[in-house]
């Protein structure tokens, strides 16, 4: 990908909100689609639509497994320039108390089975 079309891709991943609260959830861990959802409190289908747009970018990696799919920050198979946005994002979120209430919220919620979220999710609950 020519470096302009990826820097601009990266730029406009980062220029939201609610993905910088889903990079800043995925820091630490793998986390699947519906923790993802129920911590930010919006549509399954936006989640989604955030989650494309970090994923086209090469922010983060999927993986599905079954019926789930999980989600992590990219790692070794990154290029050169997303390692290098990732690596100032980490430093960037250690200070953002934002990040850290993000953090502490997505810990609550990874202790909630997840077919119990889908169900909720779903309307099912």
């Amino acid at each position: 990908m020519p470096a302009v079309r990826e820097l601009t891709r990266i730029v406009k991943a980062l220029a939201d909100e609610q993905r910088l609260k889903l990079l800043a959830a995925l820091r630490e861990e793998e986390v699947c689609v519906c923790q993802l959802t129920e911590l930010l409190g919006l549509a399954p289908s936006t989640v989604s639509k955030h989650l494309s747009v970090l994923q086209q970018a090469g922010l983060i990696v999927g993986r599905k497994e079954g019926r789930w799919v999980h989600y992590r920050l990219a790692g070794r198979e990154a290029t050169p320039r997303v390692r290098g946005t990732l690596n100032w994002l980490r430093g960037a979120l250690n200070l953002e108390e934002e990040a850290a209430a993000v953090r502490r919220s997505l810990a609550a919620i990874l202790k909630i089975d997840p077919e119990a979220l889908c169900r909720k999710q779903s309307g099912r609950a």
